[in-house]
């Protein structure tokens, strides 16, 4: 009978029981969803690394002779390393694309991962094995040959096999953040394969025991000087930019499912609370009749339970077959792995069962103190709670102030846990809101900040290595453009070391630092400035002193930092060409930048960027960034009007006999609507206030997931705030509204009669 009764309820308050298991499965769907793509990924890039024997470190270095890697292994640390010759070339292609080279000793670190063809053979002097999404660009196949210039040496080699190395998940140039494999890929080679008896090994992969903090001041002890820099994995450009998408995924699974998992067990509270307070007669009878009193809390846990179970259950099948599929559609295009694992954690189990544990203790909280009334008390209707004034009602302005005003206070005072959780479902509601649209105006800004304000120029054209200074002058002149130099540098200050890039001037007004304003920063000839991210992570400022090097050099450098300015996509040094000569380095530019549309090919050119084409890259790189915004902004819409609808039901529930009341009085309808929204306005706005500092946190939150290469500054916007406003406040009205019906149509004498 009670099995039965529980599902006519179910159906008369359908609405309620739909969105509890909306939200029950949403949240549970999220969490193990996000989840086992995060976990995913971590376990795919952990075996690849694992399968590859990726290095624990490189050091790059001019000295890898026979002395050197006894030093190295005298370190104590040191349980394996192996030497590699590590050269940028450009295949001989229409639009010779940058191929780097890796000559290697025995491939025994950092190995090639085969994917198609014969294994890598040390002794093959005549075989490549190159990356298949550049033999994929290039239709190249086994056995097809391929040339490469590099060094004065011209090579032409058979390729024996394709695939991926560890070091190459994330793969792009200086000049282009999103992987173009049509023009740039890597090739390995033997040792042997090497066009001089003479094997210029500068790159030596080591695996060691400790951190990598430890070794490097070890290898700094014994061998400063003699090698250029030492980079440690996790500062690899390839794993950091990989980790730095793995954090932003478990980031996203730590905030969503917390919001619907709450606004779940709101929405299950309220229902349940609106259901006993209707059915108190329908108690008090069943107990009157014998049924004990836990036979009716499990009835009415049983309502609960069941909605979230099938939802819980249902979000953790689907969510780790559909989300991170979805996901990794969207990241294939950037980053290049063997595999795309799935993972299951008992994690996701465990938090199903935490929702349903959850759901009793909600429902068992509502039914709890009904249960312990006698059959007589529960058959009558629940007295009102009588309350003293308070301060504010012992206040002389207190009585002239508007019977609505006063009504609503008074209400507010006696339905404070109402009032709370409707305070709550307002915030997340808020915050999720300004978090979407603060997103999609900081990607607005960011793009407009770099393209418009910071890089004025229209195509920036790729110097050829072996172009001659003369030709590279004409082309700038040709096209009216100015030279500048972009190269990686190391940075250290007194308590960190940072890869970063020296961006050299050469006078002009492409390319115009600024500062978080967007405003220009004037760098005088005889000054250095330092990007803002890139203070912050080494801890300096204006003033400050740090040392720094060439990537290919071991001449540390001293400087000091003039000014700061803040760039969101290329963390490092700028100077002006004096100011590098000064410091005793060759000027040696790297590419012509115009803010001409350029379209014909120079001798000297190597390839060429345009506008269009940057800003799509950079769309590219943050697609996963956009996904996000339109995954907010469903979530916080579908959100916000679960949470008001079913709230707003609960406020009525609570009210019904007040407003009979006061309709018995004479109050007209469009009167008590007006008493209402009053309500709801004062609600919606303390919520929208409250809301708007923890969106603005979020969005500093997954801001900060983006790593140590982006600087990006979190940004609301007026129209943000405005949008958000008009949205919560709408749904607001919207639901009002929906109530003014059931204000017209109540029964007031039924209503009053309840129980009795």
């Amino acid at each position: 009978m009670l099995k039965r009764k529980m599902l006519r309820d179910i159906k008369k308050h359908k609405a309620q029981f739909i969105s509890i298991f909306l939200m029950a499965f949403l949240g549970v769907f999220v969490f193990s969803g996000v989840g086992g793509g995060s976990l995913g990924l971590e376990t795919s890039v952990n075996q690849f690394y694992e399968d590859t024997n990726m290095a624990d470190g490189w050091i790059y270095s001019p000295y890898l002779n026979d002395v050197f890697l006894y030093q190295v292994d005298m370190l104590g640390a040191t349980n394996q390393m192996e030497r590699h010759v590590v050269m940028d070339s450009q295949a001989d292609f229409e639009n010779k694309p940058d191929v780097t080279l890796h000559f290697v000793e025995n491939n025994t670190i950092s190995k090639f991962y085969l994917v198609e063809g014969s294994p890598l053979d040390i002794n093959d002097s005549n075989g490549v094995w190159l990356d298949k999404s550049f033999a994929d660009a290039k239709g190249l196949n086994v056995g097809d040959n391929i040339t490469f210039t590099f060094e004065g040496y011209e090579i032409t080699k058979i390729i024996r096999g394709l695939g991926y190395s560890p070091e190459y998940v994330y793969h792009s140039s200086q000049y282009s953040v999103l992987p173009d494999f049509n023009k740039i890929g890597f090739a390995y080679l033997s040792h042997k394969a090497f066009p001089s008896d003479d094997v210029p090994y500068n790159v030596l992969n080591v695996k060691f025991d400790g951190k990598a903090e430890t070794y490097d001041k070890l290898l700094s002890y014994r061998l400063d000087g003699y090698y250029a820099t030492f980079i440690q994995k996790s500062d690899h450009v390839s794993v950091s930019q990989f980790e730095n998408q793995i954090t932003l995924q478990k980031m996203m699974g730590d905030i969503f499912p917390f919001v619907f998992i709450l606004v779940s067990m709101l929405i299950l509270l309220t229902t349940m609370t609106r259901i006993i307070s209707h059915q108190r007669t329908q108690i008090g009878i069943l107990k009157a009749s014998g049924f004990k009193n836990y036979i009716i809390i499990l009835h009415y846990l049983s309502y609960g339970f069941w909605m979230v179970l099938i939802g819980s259950v249902l979000g953790l099948i689907l969510g780790p077959m559909v989300l991170p599929g979805f996901v990794y559609s969207v990241m294939k295009h950037i980053f290049i792995l063997p595999s795309w694992n799935v993972v299951w954690s008992m994690n996701f189990v465990y938090m199903t069962i935490l929702m349903i544990i959850m759901s009793l203790v909600v429902s068992f909280y509502s039914a709890k103190s009904i249960s312990d009334e006698s059959p007589s008390q529960s058959i009558r209707a629940k007295s009102p709670k009588v309350f003293k004034k308070g301060l504010i009602e012992r206040l002389g302005f207190w009585h002239n102030l508007s019977f609505n005003i006063r009504w609503n206070y008074r209400d507010a005072r006696r339905n404070k846990f109402r009032s709370l959780m409707t305070v709550i479902g307002i915030i997340g509601c808020t915050s999720l809101l300004i978090c979407a649209f603060g997103l999609n105006d900081s990607m607005n800004e960011l793009t407009e900040w770099n393209f418009e304000y910071i890089n004025h120029y229209d195509s920036e054209m790729i110097i050829d290595s072996d172009a001659d200074s003369s030709e590279v002058d004409k082309v700038a002149k040709a096209v009216d453009g100015e030279k500048i130099m972009k190269t990686v540098i190391e940075i250290e200050s007194s308590s960190e070391k940072k890869q970063g890039t020296l961006l050299v001037l050469d006078g002009g007004d492409m390319i115009t630092p600024t500062d978080d304003d967007w405003n220009k920063v004037e760098i005088a000839d005889d000054e250095v400035s330092m990007s803002k991210k890139m203070a912050e992570l080494l801890g300096v400022g204006v003033g400050d002193t740090v040392r720094w090097h060439m990537i290919d050099s071991n001449r540390w450098i001293e400087i000091k930092i003039d000014k700061i300015h803040a760039d969101p996509n290329t963390q490092g040094l700028v100077m002006s060409k004096d100011k590098l000569e000064d410091l005793g380095l060759n000027y040696t530019p790297s590419s012509i930048v115009t803010d001409e549309h350029v379209d014909k090919n120079y001798s000297a050119i190597k390839s060429y960027t345009t506008k269009e084409f940057r800003i799509g890259n950079w769309q590219g790189l943050t697609q996963a960034a956009w996904v996000l915004i339109y995954a907010l902004t469903a979530f916080a819409s579908i959100l916000a009007v679960i949470v008001l609808y079913n709230l707003g039901l609960l406020s009525f529930t609570e009210i019904e006999k007040d407003i009979a009341t006061l309709k018995i009085l004479g109050f007209k309808t469009k009167t008590l609507r007006k008493l209402l929204l009053t309500q709801n306005l004062w609600f919606t706005t303390i919520g929208f206030i409250l809301g708007v500092p923890i969106g603005s946190y979020l969005l500093k939150t997954i801001w900060r997931s983006a790593g140590d290469l982006y600087y990006l500054i979190p940004s609301i916007s007026i129209t943000t705030l405005l949008l958000t406003g008009i949205i919560t406040f709408s749904l607001s009205i919207l639901v009002n509204l929906m109530f003014s019906g059931k204000i017209k149509k109540l029964d007031m004498v039924e209503t009053l009669n309840n129980g009795e």
